[in-house]
């Protein structure tokens, strides 16, 4: 798998987890609702630790830096 998440993508992943987590561990959010959105953090938070995005791929799309040829 080539990396193809940039830090800025890979720390709002991480923000909008911490988000979720917190939402459904204080109860505000619960049921279907809640379940979806702690296997949407899970999905996240695996995405953020390998800088790897299947839909960036799947799009094209590409937001870790180019690197510098010397």
């Amino acid at each position: 798998m080539k990396k193809n998440m940039g830090n800025a993508d890979r720390i709002i992943r991480i923000v909008i987890v911490l988000i979720f987590v917190t939402l459904y561990y204080t109860g505000t959010v619960t049921g279907l609702i809640g379940t979806s959105l702690i296997v949407l953090s899970v999905v996240f938070l695996l995405t953020s630790l390998l800088s790897f995005c299947p839909i960036y791929t799947i799009f094209g799309m590409n937001t870790c830096p180019a690197k510098k040829s010397t």
